[in-house]
């Protein structure tokens, strides 16, 4: 028996095949079963129209056997099994694939689900062989044919003893090395791990004889080990059963069985889509954030699976980001993968798969929140802060896609709100959406900025978490209404009567507040009296694109130290008693004057939450006013 030569520039091109087009040594188990499945289907295929080929389809089935004494792998399978000259064409030549050409010379080529298309899983096998036997048998040939190969080295074909249709593959393990342990793939623990992860949906049965510890029989103590045959796979993937087959307790169950959680799913959704790209799709919104989500080790993406097999592990191109807590997994058998199978060639059937997953969970969510306010609320309590970074980030590019899903505190009262449910409660007259921003509502409402906005009987807006404010700048308006903040300077609620009375007293007491200004520096921008206030003696307020808690949030980054510094204005309640103090000090004490001006903003900036430049001095000179 000579050994023949690869006819594919052997050693070069089988280095290729077993050591760059496949990363993960583990998928040998993958690519061997994939094959074996395949055998099958061409089994069953031809029996519906040959007549000579008689099968019990009950009977199909693959099965995997491990002989730890000699270090084998056997995978059998009762499929249609290699002529010799298959053998030849198949295994002889790298990249040749039976699958594919059977494929191709049947008619009706869509209706045929075949795994293998390209012609090398079979070689992963070097990945962890060291010698590969192939034992196989033809319904075509009288004799069957053993193929054997340690590699780069060549290969042997002979006739040998086989009754039974169909081919046993012998992986012979090489041996174990420092920085390689070869031996795991002898444990009856890693082939089941392998199969379920990768071979579960494979629709015909993967055997395997396991061994147990049971409890004697006619004993209550004692345990005998006992070997059983088992099945590894599931065989059906509960994604291709019919929706109104399968109970919410069975997508539960998966879910948390599949995804190693110990909570039921907040939200299940179930895709199947036939057409141009046909595909289904099993996603599930957790009822908890993972607790790596906001950290660089966090990977977003769904399971991929081809015809049930698993391709990759985590699809990152089938999620956005701001949809990234999503889990669950997509099966095609349209997608149009690479020669090994482990990666994706990015083409426009992904893109569409990923744009329609991502419109299919947004008006899931839609209609959550239209249909089941009080489970949209407890889904936006854990996943509104990402919906909101999805509207700010990319410079906004998504935020159409989002707005609507947004929900905020307001001043209406104690639930959430859309701001559509905003909108449609405004006033007859107002073409604004007021706003406030700060660390809580309690300290929002003590705001001075707040109380005049609301005894005009304006709805406000509050803005509790840091990345509220950007989100609105991002948005800029909705539904043709713009954003405001009310502790903006140019905020414009009065009467132009008012309006004329304020900028008379403003124009009076030009000299004094341009004293202030100077007094406080660089501090603010100007100081003006105001008749935004009804009880409160002042407030800051700011101009330009900077609020003070935009100041507080990025300020409060590490290294962002400083960093930006919001334009205040000091206004001054034109009503409040503390005007009459200020001109009479004005007239007669520049110097006590001074020191009231520097009260008053200090007292401006701790009703906004900020720091004051001299707490010590600040004390002393309200003790001194006390003791007076």
């Amino acid at each position: 028996m000579s050994k023949k030569q690869f006819k594919a520039e052997s050693k070069r091109v089988l280095d290729l095949m077993i050591n760059s087009i496949y990363t993960n040594r583990e998928i040998f188990l993958r690519e061997l079963i994939s094959n074996a499945s395949d055998a099958i289907d061409k089994l069953y295929y031809r029996s519906l129209t040959d007549k000579n080929i008689n099968i019990d389809s009950n009977n199909l089935e693959i099965n995997i056997k491990i002989d730890k004494k000699n270090r084998n792998i056997i995978i059998s399978d009762n499929g249609c099994g290699m002529t010799e000259k298959e053998l030849e064409q198949n295994l002889g030549t790298i990249a040749q694939s039976g699958s594919l050409a059977f494929k191709q010379s049947n008619e009706k080529k869509e209706d045929i689900d075949i795994i293998g298309q390209f012609g090398v899983g079979f070689y992963s096998s070097f990945m962890v062989g060291d010698k590969v036997t192939v034992k196989t048998k033809s319904p075509d040939e009288e004799k069957a044919h053993m193929w054997v190969s340690e590699g780069i080295d060549g290969y042997s074909i002979e006739e040998c003893d086989k009754k039974d249709i169909g081919t046993e593959i012998t992986l012979h393990l090489k041996e174990d090395t420092e920085d390689e342990k070869y031996s795991e793939f002898l444990e009856d623990y890693k082939i089941q791990e392998l199969v379920k992860k990768y071979s579960d949906y494979i629709r015909y049965p993967i055997k395997m004889e396991v061994e147990h510890s049971k409890l004697k029989e006619g004993t209550t103590d004692k345990y005998e080990n006992v070997k059983e045959i088992e099945t590894l796979n599931s065989m059906i993937p509960i994604w291709k059963k019919k929706k109104s087959e399968i109970k919410q307790e069975e997508y539960d169950s998966f879910y948390m069985s599949k995804f190693n959680d110990w909570e039921k799913p907040l939200k299940t959704i179930h895709i199947v889509v036939e057409g141009q790209y046909s595909y289904n799709a099993l996603l599930f919104i957790p009822n908890h954030l993972p607790y790596d989500y906001y950290t660089k080790n966090y990977e977003k993406g769904l399971q991929l699976y081809s015809n049930g097999v698993l391709i990759m592990e985590k699809c990152s191109d089938l999620l956005p980001d701001y949809f990234g807590f999503v889990k669950g997994l997509v099966d095609s058998q349209d997608l149009s993968l690479n020669i090994s199978r482990e990666m994706l060639q990015h083409d426009r059937q992904l893109a569409v798969m990923a744009k329609n997953i991502e419109n299919k969970i947004r008006s899931e969510l839609e209609k959550m929140l239209k249909d089941s306010r009080n489970d949209y609320e407890v889904f936006y309590n854990i996943y509104g802060t990402q919906l909101k970074y999805g509207t700010y980030e990319d410079f906004g590019m998504n935020k159409d896609k989002l707005k609507d899903l947004l929900l905020f505190h307001s001043s209406y009262g104690d639930k959430l709100v859309t701001l559509k449910e905003y909108v449609e409660r405004m006033k007859e007259d107002q073409n604004t959406i007021y706003y406030s921003a700060g660390e809580s509502i309690d300290k929002i409402k003590g705001l001075p900025q707040v109380e005049s906005v609301q005894n005009k009987g304006y709805e406000i807006l509050y803005l509790t978490e840091n990345v509220d404010e950007f989100v609105l700048q991002v948005l800029t308006e909705y539904d043709g209404k713009k954003f405001v903040n009310v502790s903006a300077d140019d905020i414009d609620i009065g009467t132009e009567e008012e309006k004329k009375e304020l900028k008379k007293q403003n124009d009076d007491n030009k000299e004094m507040l341009g004293f202030m200004k100077e007094t406080l520096k660089d501090n603010v921008q100007d100081v003006k009296f105001t008749n935004r206030l009804s009880k409160h003696p002042v407030c800051l307020t700011t101009e330009g694109g900077i609020s003070i808690e935009m100041e507080k949030t990025i300020n409060s980054q590490i290294g962002n130290e400083g960093a930006v510094k919001a334009k205040t204005i000091l206004e001054i309640n034109k009503d409040h008693e503390i005007v009459n103090k200020l001109k009479e000090l004005f007239k007669n004490d520049k110097e006590e004057f001074k020191k009231y001006t520097k009260i008053l903003y200090d007292q401006a900036r701790l009703i906004e939450g900020l720091t004051i430049e001299n707490p010590t001095e600040y004390s002393n000179w309200i003790c001194e006013l006390i003791s007076k």
